[in-house]
């Protein structure tokens, strides 16, 4: 097998397993902050352990300022994960999933914004086609308010990402998985006064699903992404990222007889389309030295090539 081959497997691997994260957050029956305070507990323990057991801590290239820039990315994106779960109570997880992915053209407009990026013909085509697919997704009128909720708290989380996305992109010389420790360790003394620990009494096999979120969608789904992304082409990870919303939709379909509509399909492709279109335009470097590939979710220390993971 080839390193490409073997990346792709890993990849493909790593955004179906992402693809689930929405059925394990709703079957934990756990509230978004308690969600997200035990995925982070879980999962530093888990990349912990990870980083300890390969040597990464010797020679981890960690200076005050890296740490803070990845502690400021850990709070964007904890947050994020936060408001994504709520999204999923609000709305359907196909719908957030899919309004969720309009992180790349979010990231856009940051740089804009922050940067003072020029914004091209191009990417002003591509950002009105994925707004028009956001119109045709959300497929709510005014009335509904749950829905309207829900695509508010997806298009949030976005954001969130999109700026753990430019902050966590200043950070080099690191692997990334030490900045995902960083991320996830900073998660816990911030959601500590949003926890409920009173309401987690009756959890009962709730508790197993936390667990998951930790050790699988925290731990080994990045492992796979991080080793994949050092043998794939940016092109290829933008296109196998669009597996996560994929699975994310048969699954909701599968467990909880969710569908989107007929017209909610159309705005689909256009998003997908759109988010590839800007992707392509970037150079197809290799991403190996990258700490914060932009890709969804989704999902830790930020996304690789424009497109979003919740993970």
């Amino acid at each position: 097998m080839t390193s490409e081959n073997k990346g792709t497997a890993q990849l493909t691997a790593a955004m179906v397993l992402s693809g689930t994260l929405g059925i394990f957050v709703v079957e934990s029956g756990a509230s978004a902050f308690n969600v997200v305070f035990f995925r982070v507990l879980f999962g530093a323990l888990a990349l912990g352990a990870y980083a300890f057991a390969r040597g990464y801590f010797r020679g981890h290239g960690l200076t005050p300022k890296k740490l803070g820039l990845a502690a400021l990315g850990g709070a964007f994106i904890v947050f994020n994960w936060v408001f994504l779960f709520k999204a999923y109570e609000e709305t359907s997880i196909s719908l957030a999933t899919v309004v969720y992915h309009t992180q790349p053209f979010l990231l856009v407009l940051l740089s804009a914004v922050i940067f003072r990026e020029r914004l091209t013909r191009h990417q002003l085509m591509w950002l009105a086609t994925a707004f028009a697919g956001l119109v045709l997704v959300s497929g709510v009128r005014p009335g509904d308010l749950g829905s309207l909720t829900g695509i508010g708290f997806a298009l949030l989380a976005a954001l969130l990402y999109g700026l753990s996305t430019l902050v966590t992109k200043r950070i080099t010389g690191v692997r990334p998985h030490l900045i995902a420790l960083v991320q996830v360790l900073v998660g816990i003394p911030l959601l500590l006064p949003f926890a409920d620990f009173g309401a987690m009494s009756g959890t009962g096999s709730g508790w197993a699903w936390l667990v998951g979120l930790g050790v699988i969608h925290t731990g080994l789904m990045y492992v796979l992404m991080y080793a994949a992304y050092a043998k794939l082409p940016t092109a290829k990870i933008a296109v196998l990222a669009f597996t996560y919303p994929a699975v994310a939709m048969v699954a909701d379909w599968a467990v909880y007889g969710h569908h989107i509509g007929l017209v909610q399909a159309l705005g689909v492709p256009l998003i997908v389309l759109a988010s590839l279109k800007v992707n392509r335009a970037k150079s197809p470097r290799k991403v190996a030295s990258s700490p914060a590939p932009e890709t969804a979710e989704p999902p830790l220390p930020a996304p690789a090539p424009a497109v979003p993971t919740g993970r």
